[in-house]
């Protein structure tokens, strides 16, 4: 099994690229994780990881750098079913556009856009932005294949300060509370993101890369 990691220019590769090793050691599924900017290469994949941090536009420009990257995603996801996950910023570009710097266009895989927070407690004050640090995932048991294992209220490690607004019913798998509900994790068919960062979120991360190793949509 080839897993692609998609660089797109933004850092935290190194990370991700240990945790997915790692998932895939304890796993024992044996595959191969490489990190991935010719098209070529990533169209040979058996799966897709798109991580991703900092400004939405500014990852998309780097995915557009590559060429034929966007052409070979989308046609690998879409028309093939390769499975597909997006991490931070690499799930915030499966949705229709971004509105951080300006309006930027997404992969419209997802419905909906990334919009600023503007999170508020109980009594209407602001609450700090980034959100930064742990919250609790909230969503139906056996609501996904990748979310087996992990109990609502577990823990993942969030840093942003853009959510999901407007998006398509059904494609939210699960939300945390930050001043209202966000969305954590969204997906479709052989497609799933999660606007937490797996590769610091220890034991439930782990589990999530592992689940996705062994996920045949």
């Amino acid at each position: 099994m080839k897993v692609a990691v998609v660089d797109p220019g933004s850092g935290n590769l190194a990370s991700v690229l240990r945790a997915l090793r790692r998932a895939a050691a304890e796993g024992g599924t044996g595959a191969e994780i490489t990190v991935e900017t010719r098209a070529e290469a990533v169209a040979a994949a058996d799966a897709i990881v798109m991580p991703g941090q900092g400004a939405f536009a500014a990852c998309r420009r780097g995915l557009d750098a590559m060429p034929g990257m966007v052409e070979a995603v989308d046609s690998a996801v879409l028309k093939r079913g390769i499975p597909f996950l997006g991490i931070c910023v690499g799930m915030q570009l499966m949705v229709e556009r971004g509105l951080e710097h300006g309006i930027t266009p997404g992969l419209g895989w997802i419905g909906g856009e990334m919009a600023p927070m503007d999170p508020r407690d109980a009594a209407g004050h602001a609450l700090p932005l980034p959100q930064m640090g742990w919250n609790a995932l909230r969503f139906e048991p056996g609501r996904h294949p990748v979310l087996a294992g992990i109990a609502p209220g577990d823990h993942a490690y969030f840093v942003h300060s853009f959510a999901l607004s407007g998006g398509r019913a059904g494609e939210t798998l699960a939300t945390a509370d930050y001043g209202g509900p966000v969305a954590a994790v969204i997906g479709r068919d052989n497609m799933v993101g999660t606007q937490f960062h797996v590769e610091k979120s220890q034991f439930l991360g782990l589990r999530m890369l592992a689940n996705f190793l062994e996920w045949r949509p």
